[in-house]
């Protein structure tokens, strides 16, 4: 890719809050997927990952502040993150529950087997952190979502997915979801009621407004806590299962 001289990554901010940098390569590669820089004077979170990285990229972030942890929120965006560490000397989290798909290994790997996991603490207060990775399970065993404690944000990959629907607020019929929650994006196929239940229950106690998902453009921004428990109590009950447990959880 380096060699073809076709490919650039372009670093975006986005536009309420010029600390969370949205990282996508131009032309698109493969999917299409960002990675997110998460910004702070305590040092930056990069959140999943993407294939393409080059000197530029590299200088652009050392700019920002440089990367203290990568943190990847399921096996479809490991791609070429060992590259990663290397180039900014830090960490990368992955989940031990899908350790089985990691194709290459090296020291900069933490596989981690907590149901969450505390990063960058608060200087002086142990009892501070300014993120938290959750896993929720779902698309993968260990697919996890990253909570900004301090901006009220949940980056959400496609753990648990922003849709189309998910984007205006203006005249929204009933039942109209902002999210889903699939197994298996290409093919259609949703997640088992239960395990959209489990999602929820593993981050029905973070405070947040916004969700940020894999693509960009892909925001929700407001209320997104009570929409996306809404969006699984729609789909659960039109998937023929009106009386199930989720129905009696609240926002």
């Amino acid at each position: 890719m380096l060699d073809s001289k076709k490919y650039r990554n372009e670093l975006e901010k986005d536009p309420d809050n010029p600390c969370l940098v949205s990282i996508y390569t131009i032309p698109q590669v493969a999917i299409g997927q960002r990675a997110i820089l998460c910004c702070t004077p305590l040092g930056n979170i990069l959140w999943d990952c993407i294939t393409y990285i080059d000197d530029e990229t590299v200088k652009r972030i050392q700019d920002l502040g440089g990367i203290a942890a990568i943190v990847i929120s399921h096996p479809h965006y490991y791609s070429t993150c060992l590259h990663w560490t290397e180039a900014f000397n830090c960490k990368v989290y992955l989940s031990a529950d899908d350790e089985e798909w990691v194709m290459r290994r090296g020291p900069q790997q933490e596989m981690w087997r907590e149901p969450s996991l505390q990063l960058l603490p608060g200087d002086g207060d142990p009892s501070y952190f300014e993120f938290m990775a959750v896993k929720t399970g779902g698309h993968f065993p260990g697919s996890s979502v990253l909570w900004w404690k301090r901006t009220n944000k949940l980056l959400v990959a496609d753990t648990i997915t922003v849709v189309p629907s998910g984007l205006y607020h203006i005249d929204r019929p009933p039942n109209t979801v902002s999210f889903t929650f699939m197994w298996s994006y290409p093919n259609f196929i949703p997640l088992h009621p239960d395990e959209i239940h489990n999602i929820w229950k593993a981050i029905k106690d973070l405070d947040f407004e916004d969700t940020h998902g894999a693509f960009l453009g892909r925001d929700t921004r407001g209320n997104s806590k009570r929409r996306v428990l809404d969006s699984a109590k729609i789909i659960i009950k039109a998937m023929g299962h009106p009386t199930h447990a989720i129905h009696h959880e609240k926002h």
